[in-house]
């Protein structure tokens, strides 16, 4: 109340009329706003952040983590395009000890951003509470998704194609001679994990009647998730690997050499995203690509539009994935290439 006080006294209205400017409601002219709140500069009260003036320079770019080369390359090319319309990114990555995407947002939304581009962020996760994200579209903030749609919400979405790369990868290896065609990759709750399994297994059901629950393992992204599910399928007679990254393609090809096996000549694995340095491993890792520059400068625009008053339609825009064969694959031992849907 004593705040009250002296914001009315200071402002020349009364506590009523400044209770309503700073509850955002109604009946006040623009003209007694602008008193009360320079009122609250001279003063020195911070303003409430519902009330700041957003930046017109600043955009919130929340990646998943920074670990995988891919989502470095995600926020370069958001970066290098937000910067041709004259906006800055304001880079928050997550990381096991630091903050997690609702402090980011937090933070992001205190400073007055113009809007958020979230990459591979808890939308991703099929599981979690949709709330966190309608509170913002209630304060009409622009957002934009990469990877992971929440149907329902009215948010763009930029998207690869993960059915079609799960089933790219899945097909390459059967025409190399492969049956035994393992996947591995991380949680069944994310999206994006869910449709590249769904991709595997209608290509397997198509090129061999059938997907085998004991060829899929699924288990943390990373390498170390990698080599264990590999473990576990190259023991349960797995030729060949179709993997949800390729930091997993990395681990699966060093438990591969752990237990004795060569890759190409005895395991083909297959990565996704094609990150940086794939082509300098040992060997070159055959990869389904992720056209992460063209998805980039996508949600870019979409975010832009969004910012100018002309949202983009709230669907999800889908970009078709690309197999690019390097040396990690090679014809199956004893075996014989059979060419899907084409001819010798």
């Amino acid at each position: 109340m004593t705040t009250l006080d002296e914001i009315a006294r200071q402002a020349g209205v009364s506590k009523a009329t400044v209770s309503r400017v700073l509850n955002e409601r109604p009946g006040v002219s623009a003209a007694t706003r602008r008193t009360v709140m320079t009122a609250l500069a001279v003063l020195g009260y911070d303003q409430p952040s519902r009330l700041r003036p957003r930046s017109a320079g600043l955009v919130g770019l929340v990646v998943a983590e920074l670990q995988n080369p891919v989502f470095p390359m995600f926020a370069q090319v958001i970066e290098m395009t937000l910067a041709r319309h004259g906006y800055t990114a304001v880079l928050c990555a997550q990381t096991p000890e630091g903050a997690g995407e609702d402090e980011y947002v937090g933070m992001l939304t205190d400073r007055g951003v113009s809007g958020i581009i979230f990459v591979s962020g808890l939308h991703a996760d099929s599981t979690i509470d949709r709330e966190r994200y309608t509170g913002l579209l209630e304060q009409g903030l622009p957002m934009v998704f990469v990877n992971g749609h929440l149907k329902g919400l009215g948010i763009p979405t930029v998207s690869c194609d993960d059915v079609a790369a799960g089933a790219l990868a899945t097909r390459h290896l059967t025409e190399l001679g492969h049956r035994r065609i393992g996947f591995l990759s991380g949680p069944l709750r994310y999206t994006p994990v869910q449709r590249r399994l769904s991709g595997y297994r209608a290509a397997m059901a198509e090129c061999h009647g059938s997907a085998p629950d004991d060829l899929v393992e699924l288990g943390p992204f990373g390498v170390e998730g990698g080599r264990t599910s590999a473990g576990a399928l190259l023991r349960r007679g797995a030729t060949a690997l179709v993997c949800g990254s390729d930091l997993m393609a990395l681990g699966a090809i060093r438990e591969a050499r752990r237990s004795g096996l060569r890759v190409p000549e005895d395991v083909s694995v297959v990565g996704s995203d094609d990150s940086p340095l794939m082509t300098f491993t040992d060997p070159p890792l055959t990869t389904v690509r992720q056209p992460a520059r063209a998805m980039g400068i996508a949600a870019v625009r979409a975010l832009m539009d969004e910012i100018k008053g002309h949202p983009a339609k709230p669907v999800e825009y889908l970009f078709e994935p690309e197999l690019i064969v390097r040396s990690s694959t090679r014809l199956s031992a004893g075996g014989r290439a059979s060419f899907v849907g084409g001819t010798e």
